[in-house]
């Protein structure tokens, strides 16, 4: 499995290119930025694009939606149905931070955790509801490398004060959802380094070292 990250989206987000190298098929994860340069690696490695995986409805991991959309039209955008209603705000998220007004196309399939056969190659895509940071936000592990949006970060959480954020959701979601998880799994969050689980049970601020 090879991944690509290009982080430095707005508000620094990070959009992640999934593959594998052998039957050539491949997923992103959110639409931060840098399409051209996603393109063009696409184009260059003859990767098949299965679908586009949302994390969350908030505007800086949708914002190049539209565009890569435009160009894969036959290529299924996925995400939670709880963060409909967060995307369908977009444009008020936008003027609240001064941001220039974005299109974002229709979601084309819901899921949720019982979400099966979502695959690239032979690796399971699974889909992990962790709302907190919002209502419908969900990570997805494929093999041993965990994308977790804005749920967790390295030594921090997403935050919680914005339309549907719980600071004791998301501490449960994280409790209870991905600390149950191999202590080796990579995270990759949706801003900043990447981390593992077994470093954030232990050096986590938020929940200290009860793992």
């Amino acid at each position: 499995m090879e991944i690509k990250s290009y982080p430095n989206g707005v508000f620094g987000a990070t959009t992640y290119l999934v593959y594998d190298k052998e039957s050539k098929e491949g997923v992103l994860i959110d639409c931060t930025c840098a399409v051209d340069e996603i393109l063009n690696f696409i184009k260059q490695q003859n990767i098949n694009l299965k679908y586009i995986l949302i994390t969350h409805g908030h505007f800086d991991h949708v914002y190049c939606l539209a565009e890569f959309k435009e160009k894969f039209p036959q290529i299924q955008v996925l995400m939670h149905k709880d963060d409909m209603p967060l995307l369908n705000q977009v444009a008020n998220q936008c003027s609240m931070t001064g941001v220039e007004e974005i299109k974002v196309p229709c979601i084309d399939a819901l899921i949720n955790d019982d979400t099966k056969n979502l695959k690239i190659g032979n690796s399971e895509i699974k889909v992990i509801h962790t709302k907190g940071h919002s209502k419908g936000g969900v990570c997805y592990l494929i093999g041993d490398n965990l994308f977790s949006g804005d749920t967790l970060f390295k030594a921090s959480i997403g935050r919680c004060d914005l339309f549907g954020g719980d600071i004791k959701e998301i501490e449960q979601s994280i409790k209870e959802k991905l600390f149950k998880l191999d202590d080796n799994i990579t995270v990759y969050p949706g801003h900043g380094d990447k981390t593992t689980i077994g470093y954030e049970k232990k050096f986590n601020p938020y929940f200290g070292s009860n793992y």
